[in-house]
């Protein structure tokens, strides 16, 4: 089973900033598009952030211009760099990838184990 890891969560104050990390073994045949979700409590998970191979970005609306989405295709790894942070935004994180896994597979989705982001002064 591929595993996606994860770092980069915590507890920061209103107006602060974290990034995650998210690294996606090598061994992975293509990868297609890689992303942030999230989930709050009580509510469901929400796609934060996506960006494609090509370089393409989308944002929910909710984080537009406060978010920002690379990857680094020599280390495999896709960030979320965020900033002016909100207590709405406190949630677990969980970074997904849309891949094939090997050659004769069909695309399927990975995912993170998830790490919190706290809000909270």
């Amino acid at each position: 089973q591929v595993q996606l890891v994860e770092s980069g969560g915590g507890l920061v104050q209103p107006g602060g900033s974290l990034r995650l990390s998210c690294v996606v073994p090598r061994n992975i045949f293509s990868i297609v598009t890689m992303g942030w979700y999230r989930q709050a409590p009580g509510k469901q998970r929400e796609l934060v952030a996506g960006i494609t191979s090509g370089g393409s970005t989308n944002y929910a609306s909710s984080v537009k211009g406060r978010f920002t989405i690379s990857r680094d295709n020599a280390e495999n790894t896709v960030y979320l760099q965020m900033r002016g942070l909100k207590p709405e935004d406190t949630a677990v994180y969980y970074c997904n990838v849309r891949a094939v896994v090997e050659a004769w597979q069909h695309e399927s989705d990975l995912w993170g184990q998830g790490t919190q982001v706290t809000v909270s002064s």
